[in-house]
């Protein structure tokens, strides 16, 4: 597998434990604590794997970009959280500077 393939997994593995925090009320719920244990250790292993063949920073920068877009459309659609103009505006702004990275790098 490429290195992008790895990076785009760990991504969506990062949406998944970023998503699953909120339900372990402070790790204090177990299944939901194994569930963010489980896509965390998973996240940083397809990480490892990506930053092998892409720049470390380069596969950071869109790790975190696809684990806050994610997040964050999770929380609006899941926790009800807000979809302003504004944040909407800041989150196309987010995937056009992944598409920039994944671009020149």
């Amino acid at each position: 597998m490429s290195g992008w393939v790895y990076l785009i997994i760990a991504g969506v593995l990062e949406i998944g434990f970023a998503s699953t925090l909120k339900l372990t009320e402070g790790f204090t719920k177990i299944a939901p604590t194994a569930v963010f244990v489980f896509f965390a250790i998973f996240s940083f292993y397809f990480l490892n794997k990506a930053a092998q063949t892409i720049p470390v920073g380069t596969a950071y920068a869109i790790w975190t970009g696809i684990g806050a877009f994610g997040t964050i459309i999770v929380g609006i659609f899941f926790y009800s959280e807000p979809a302003s103009l504004l944040r909407l505006f800041f989150l196309m702004t987010l995937i056009a500077s992944i598409i920039g990275l994944k671009l020149v790098s």
